[in-house]
């Protein structure tokens, strides 16, 4: 089992929970995992992106060469666009669907949206909308992970597990929203 992930959106959007949550699941399973974070700017709006690279086998490097990243899980499309020189052919992005315009020079969205189409395996899901529509605002994040499990090749079960043991310090009423919010996403698998 091997499979490499690209983690990216804009800073304050919940990339960083995302990898603890895969790694924790990961290592849960006697996984080896290795990861490398680019923050970008240190604040919200920045570019954040994360190499999670997990293995049945030990990893060499941190880093996933271009051509080489089997899932980009993106919380924002341009910034799935940006990261698609990583993906294998075969690969997959699952992304929001809404962009986060935080750039003057942001490209036309329908350009990003004609963009992401042609690719062959994509889910574009609007998660900050569901999140809302659901009550669970601040776990838009965790909607967009429980949509990329098939992908992850993460058992749905080891990635609830995760989400209870990465939460429970913020006690159970932000647990049991982030197991909804998983739930949702799940929902939206094809």
């Amino acid at each position: 089992m091997k499979t490499d992930i690209i983690l990216c959106g804009v800073g304050g959007q919940g990339i960083l929970s995302i990898a603890t949550i895969i790694g924790e699941a990961a290592m849960n399973e006697n996984l080896y995992i290795k990861q490398a974070e680019v923050h970008g700017m240190s604040q919200r709006g920045g570019d954040v992106q994360s190499n999670l690279r997990i293995s049945s086998q030990p990893i060499a490097s941190d880093l996933i060469p271009k051509g080489g990243a089997d899932v980009i899980i993106s919380m924002e499309p341009m910034e799935a666009l940006r990261y698609l020189p990583y993906l294998n052919r075969e690969g997959w992005v699952i992304t929001s669907s809404a962009p986060f315009v935080n750039i003057p020079n942001y490209p036309d969205t329908e350009d990003v949206k004609a963009a992401l189409s042609k690719l062959p395996h994509v889910v574009s899901i609007d998660i900050e909308q569901m999140a809302k529509d659901n009550q669970v605002p601040r776990s838009a994040n965790v909607i967009l992970l429980g949509a990329a499990q098939k992908a992850l090749g993460i058992e749905y079960d080891k990635l609830e597990a995760a989400v209870r043991r990465v939460f429970s310090r913020k006690g159970e009423a932000i647990v049991e929203a982030n197991l909804k919010a998983l739930a949702l996403g799940k929902a939206t698998q094809k």
